[in-house]
């Protein structure tokens, strides 16, 4: 398996996944917000960046990280916004991959600390997250603005 940057001739095969993802979550994305994101990720001044996970010659998941500043730490926090996972490539340890390769990425570039989101009802996703670290005690509010 190779863990690496986007590159634009990703871009198809991420749209797929990224359809998936948004499937699995129910969620509609509009194609601007899609065409956006694919734009932001390849955009070095932008703080948002897409790691994929190529297995028997095909992209099979990604990580999609976003950079911000925090006022507890003086190096950027990371925050792991998507991570998404062929189903023909499940179970083979790809998303701990793609968790451990930005982890090391955080520890080399100097960032203070990385963190996601889980549905709380993806067992699966949840028993992978737990042998990183328990959760923790916080609840997300969320507001729409749009």
């Amino acid at each position: 398996m190779i863990i690496r940057d986007a590159e634009p001739g990703d871009e198809a095969r991420w749209r797929q996944l990224w359809a998936g993802y948004n499937q699995y979550q129910d969620a509609v994305v509009p194609e601007t917000a899609t065409a956006a994101t694919w734009r932001r990720i390849l955009d070095p001044a932008v703080p948002m960046f897409a790691r994929v996970a190529i297995r028997e010659s095909a992209i099979a998941g990604f990580a999609l990280g976003v950079l911000h500043e925090g006022s507890w730490v003086t190096g950027p926090i990371c925050y792991l916004e998507d991570l998404f996972v062929d189903p023909a490539f499940r179970r083979h340890g790809i998303a701990r991959a793609l968790i451990e390769d930005l982890m090391t990425m955080g520890k080399a570039r100097g960032w203070s600390r990385l963190y996601w989101h889980a549905d709380g009802g993806n067992e699966n996703a949840r028993r992978l997250y737990d042998t990183f670290i328990p959760a923790d005690k916080f609840v997300r509010y969320r507001l729409s603005l749009e």
